[in-house]
């Protein structure tokens, strides 16, 4: 016999709020189309009123003592809002922090490879948090990773700001680059170093670029 197939039994999600017949309450508090008050009422004198008028008894605000109805297009009403909502969601602008390491003897290939991820992810305009790993005897040299980190700046200067300047920590240097915004000046700031730093890092999601082998 074949084997009989598995249905997600879990009701769809069904809108809370209360419209026309399901409004139960005796009277409620009633706002007109117009948003204009008219005051307490007995439910079925606001549904007929709604009838009248071709529209619905919608329920504002549940947790009122009455509650609080208006008469509106129910329908329309969720088509505008669910638009508002898109909209907000289209003009939210998610900020990426994208992480770039380097090692401080990085032979120039490599190096062009990373600046151009570096620069790639300035155009998507995403942030960049640049990594210097000191492995060894190289801790002893903390001024080849910030004359890399210089030499970074340098080459992409026309795409990016510092956000954060170069901090010590542990075995690793970072720096954190920020895209320029349309609009936003062009200036060329110094990669100084920082005192090792405990703040978080900033909230966002991270993609990492491994070092080349």
């Amino acid at each position: 016999m074949p084997v009989p197939k598995r249905f997600d039994r879990q009701p769809p999600e069904r809108d809370p709020t209360r419209v026309n017949d399901r409004i139960r309450v005796s009277e409620v508090r009633l706002v007109d189309e117009d948003g204009a008050q008219i005051g307490v009422v007995p439910t079925r004198e606001a549904l007929a009123m709604a009838q009248e008028r071709d529209l619905d008894l919608v329920e504002v605000a549940p947790d009122a003592r009455p509650p609080v109805t208006r008469l509106l297009d129910y329908s329309k009403y969720r088509y505008e809002q669910e638009q508002k909502a898109k909209q907000a969601r289209k003009h939210q602008q998610q900020v990426n922090v994208r992480e770039i390491k380097l090692r401080p003897k990085i032979a120039d290939h490599d190096y062009g490879t990373k600046r151009g991820h570096v620069e790639r992810f300035l155009r998507q305009q995403d942030k960049v948090k640049v990594t210097i790993m000191f492995r060894g005897r190289e801790q002893a040299h903390p001024e080849r990773g910030r004359a890399l980190l210089e030499r970074l700046y340098d080459d992409i200067s026309e795409l990016a700001v510092i956000e954060q300047h170069p901090v010590q920590e542990g075995r690793n240097m970072s720096m954190l680059l920020a895209p320029i915004r349309d609009g936003a000046p062009r200036r060329r700031e110094p990669a100084q170093v920082s005192a090792p730093s405990t703040e978080a890092e900033p909230s966002a999601q991270t993609e990492t670029e491994r070092p080349a082998a």
